[in-house]
């Protein structure tokens, strides 16, 4: 563990659990923290700071994503090497963030994901696979959002290119994977939320925005791929 990494959790009103993941970042692994609050409306800033973590206060919610990528750009301005991301619900344990970020402290990724496949309801399960089909990619976990990012992923992550996606799942990998970076999955144990509810999968219309987009994304990428290949056999 160095201080070259920084562990940026985005947060909207999560101030009952906040405190008590960046807390446990801070003091059992010596790790700074930046808490992104997504324009929350209860006291999540103040019980980030209590907790040692520095607070980025958004003015308009910007969601999951876009409150993440004001993280990494955040670690980028300070000169940090490695990030890792993290939700504030608790769901990720603290305990398994050295084993996440191994892979890119080690140099055998440029991202690694935190998978816990066992997690998903079996509609999840269903939608992991249509989306695995559909897009090629060779990832188990693909909503994870328990990710250790290396400086090159980093830069990607913190561009243009990345800012027109509204989510950090199907889209990242897509980016990441397009650029030629690695991605390595690493096994863990999820534990349930501490408090709050998902951002994503709370109400059936937001689950329905979900899947749409991410299928149009999945089967956008799929048709890519394939002229992609045409085009190869073609110039052969």
């Amino acid at each position: 563990m160095t201080p070259e990494t920084l562990v940026i959790i985005p947060a909207k009103n999560e101030q009952d659990s906040v405190h008590l993941v960046a807390g446990a970042v801070v003091s059992d692994l010596g790790l700074p923290v930046v808490v992104v609050d997504d324009a929350s409306n209860d006291e999540t800033a103040d019980a980030a700071r209590r907790a040692g973590a520095t607070v980025l206060s958004l003015r308009l919610g910007l969601g999951a994503w876009g409150a993440m990528q004001a993280g990494i750009r955040y670690a980028l301005s300070r000169g940090y090497r490695r990030c890792v991301t993290m939700d504030a619900d608790g769901q990720h344990p603290v305990q398994s963030l050295p084993v996440v970020l191994e892979p890119v402290l080690r140099g055998r990724a440029d991202a690694a994901i935190g998978s816990c496949t066992s997690r998903g309801s079996p509609l999840r399960q269903v939608a992991w696979g249509l989306f695995r089909g559909i897009g090629g990619l060779g990832v188990g976990d693909l909503t994870s959002g328990f990710r250790a990012y290396n400086r090159r992923a980093m830069e990607l992550l913190a561009g243009p290119r990345a800012t027109l996606l509204d989510y950090q799942d199907l889209g990242v990998l897509f980016l990441l994977r397009g650029s030629g970076l690695r991605i390595v999955e690493t096994p863990i144990a999820m534990a349930c939320r501490l408090s709050g509810h998902s951002r994503i999968f709370n109400t059936w219309p937001s689950v329905g925005k979900y899947m749409l987009h991410s299928s149009i994304l999945a089967m956008s990428k799929s048709v890519r791929g394939s002229r992609q290949t045409d085009k190869a056999g073609e110039d052969q």
